[in-house]
């Protein structure tokens, strides 16, 4: 049931709280939602059709933009997705100015993902925000949480880099290829391994060499 439109804070998001949500709205609150719900599956329908029309394009084909677009309403021109791409539903997709994603990377995105300006990412990199229950008679059933994921502006992200629910990278980072980010990383780290810990802090201009 509707309870009054207006809260004590007047945010939106209360008010979403306050009523009976839909699976959709679940899922963007991070509630555990029901993924075969009509209005989910319509969301990622239009997401796989797009990343499929996508496979056989390359970044500098007269339509690229045109599908970019639709797929990761508000990217800017400066930013960039190679393909091949594969996404959960793209809308839940933010990207700062003058972003680089390399080939092949995947991202689902049910839980949000935030990328900061001035961001690059190496191929095959893969950002879950999906959690399955940890419960495996729960598991059985088509529901999961999302979590967002969260990569702050100027960090670079190695080839092959996992990235799980829930994580915030900070700004200035880098992650050194094939790491799993587990956990938080602090502004202006080097960050390695699997779990990705802290290596150590960045405080001196780059010197142009790959982390290791």
């Amino acid at each position: 049931m509707f309870v009054s439109s207006r809260t004590s804070s007047g945010n939106a998001r209360d008010f979403i709280l306050r009523r009976d949500m839909t699976e959709y709205e679940k899922m963007v609150n991070g509630r555990l939602y029901d993924y075969s719900d009509p209005e989910i599956e319509r969301s990622l329908e239009r997401a796989k059709r797009l990343c499929a029309k996508l496979q056989t394009v390359s970044i500098y084909d007269d339509n690229y933009r045109e599908l970019i677009r639709e797929l990761v309403p508000g990217i800017s021109d400066d930013s960039i997705i190679c393909p091949p791409f594969r996404c959960g539903h793209g809308n839940r997709i933010t990207l700062g100015h003058n972003v680089y994603i390399n080939y092949a990377c995947t991202f689902l995105d049910g839980g949000s993902i935030k990328i900061g300006d001035n961001v690059l990412m190496g191929p095959n990199c893969q950002l879950y925000t999906p959690q399955h229950p940890t419960d495996y008679v729960l598991r059985r059933k088509p529901v999961e949480t999302a979590y967002p994921i969260v990569i702050g502006e100027d960090t670079w992200l190695g080839g092959g880099v996992i990235v799980r629910p829930g994580v915030t990278i900070g700004c200035r980072c880098i992650i050194a290829a094939g790491s799993v980010v587990v956990n938080d990383i602090p502004d202006d780290s080097l960050a390695a391994g699997n779990p990705a810990v802290v290596k150590r802090k960045l405080n001196n201009p780059s010197t142009g060499k790959s982390p290791h």
